[in-house]
């Protein structure tokens, strides 16, 4: 079996300050073009104890900037007694990213990881919590330092399969591989006994992956995703009864604390009613793109389908759309990102359910520099099938509520930092 892993894992972009100059750096750590060919790929081929469980959950990015002056740290202040677990995503201006126990220290937005226990004692994992992509993989031991590897042979509770079944993923800077077993797995308070996934002796194909904090994926998406034997995450978790309703929550903040929630939402993080919108397709959490508008006025009529996914850190569009966007506005392509004066930058309006939800400029800019702005847009084409993917520039805004017991999405407006402390 072959496992085409497709919106899988993130975007990561690598901004600079360099002589007074904004650059913008492929870190090629399973960058744009990777997360773009694993979807092409895919295309082409083809009783509950518990109210709410919260998981730790972190922050990653590769952005490096000088302004001290930005430097912030939010910390986990005011958890809520009701909730089984915590979670905590900070973010601080540093030079570096490095995670602190259920804290990261950061200055951008780019990429969201956390832990989970794999074995009997439990093994700790860093995993990317990915909806667009529906398998749990974790390395084993490979040789080499800095990195968690899962250690079969020191779990009670590991299993081999009966039938040997092959694991591959194609992403454009290479390929990872593996086997299936089966172990426990637990996430915050939530354990999944004897639970399929993929272990991986070969991850050479990824560029630069011994730099991330990050050591495996964990799949949110749908069973059309997952080639491989036995039951998705999400699935288990559905079977196990675990929950009180089969739903989790993202609440994505920008350079302050964030969660992932399963089992309902954190009214906390929550500053309006939901408006729920049914998916058009259960594979990837996709809806029904009625209109994509900028400025309130222009249209842009690439694509009709919309895929919320928060492996996915930029908002990628169709080609034609991106460029008439580039060409509205005037910004110029920089070493794969784009930069425009920050006094161009739009509003963008996603039509899906009857209702606009509308992304200000501020929300739109990754980083700004003096008059420059980065934006977090991002080309990305899919031959005869064309989409846009609604990374976290987008949940960041919109606190979103993934209903895989009733196939639906719910959207509201996240509470913003000044309203809110995890």
């Amino acid at each position: 079996t072959v496992i085409n892993i497709s919106p899988s894992l993130l975007f990561l972009s690598y901004f600079v300050v360099k002589s007074g100059k904004l650059l913008l750096n492929a870190l090629e750590i399973m960058a744009r073009g990777l997360k773009a060919a694993a979807i092409v790929a895919c295309v082409s081929a083809g009783t509950s104890s518990a109210a709410l469980v919260r998981v730790p959950i972190s922050r990653t990015n590769t952005t490096t900037v000088t302004d001290a002056s930005l430097a912030r740290e939010a910390r986990n202040q005011n958890p809520n007694p009701n909730l089984r677990g915590t979670v905590s995503l900070v973010g601080e201006p540093t030079r570096i990213s490095v995670a602190q126990g259920e804290l990261l220290k950061n200055n951008q937005n780019v990429g969201y990881y956390g832990s989970i226990e794999i074995g009997t004692p439990g093994q700790t994992m860093e995993v990317m919590f990915d909806t667009g992509s529906s398998n749990l993989w974790v390395p084993t031991w490979q040789g080499s330092d800095g990195k968690a590897f899962y250690d079969p042979s020191t779990s009670s509770s590991y299993g081999a399969l009966e039938t040997t079944t092959p694991f591959h993923i194609a992403y454009g800077s290479g390929n990872v591989s593996g086997v299936f077993c089966r172990d426990d797995v637990r996430i915050g308070d939530l354990d999944v006994h004897d639970f399929i996934f993929a272990k991986v002796s070969n991850t050479a194909g990824l560029q630069n992956w011994g730099d991330m904090p990050f050591d495996g994926v964990l799949g949110l998406g749908w069973p059309a995703l997952s080639n491989g034997p036995g039951p998705t995450f999400l699935q288990a978790l559905q079977q196990s009864g675990v929950l009180d309703e089969p739903v989790f929550g993202f609440y994505l903040a920008k350079n302050a604390p964030g969660q992932l929630v399963f089992g309902g939402v954190d009214p906390l993080h929550i500053a309006s009613e939901f408006t729920w919108v049914d998916l058009s397709e259960q594979a990837w959490w996709t809806v029904q793109l009625d209109a994509v508008t900028l400025n309130g006025a222009s249209t842009l009529n690439g694509a009709h389908k919309a895929i919320v996914d928060s492996g996915t850190s930029l908002l990628s569009g169709p080609a034609e759309d991106i460029q008439a966007i580039v060409q509205m506005i005037g910004a110029s392509k920089m070493s794969g990102g784009y930069v425009v004066s920050c006094q161009n930058v739009p509003s963008m309006s996603f039509t899906f359910g009857g209702v606009d939800f509308t992304l200000q400029p501020e929300d739109l800019v990754l980083q700004q520099i003096g008059d420059s702005c980065v934006l977090g847009l991002q080309e990305m084409n899919v031959p005869n099938n064309p989409m846009w993917i609604l990374g976290d520039v987008f949940m960041r805004k919109f606190y979103v509520q993934f209903d895989f017991g009733n196939a639906r999405m719910g959207f509201a407006l996240a509470r913003s930092l000044s309203d809110n402390l995890v």
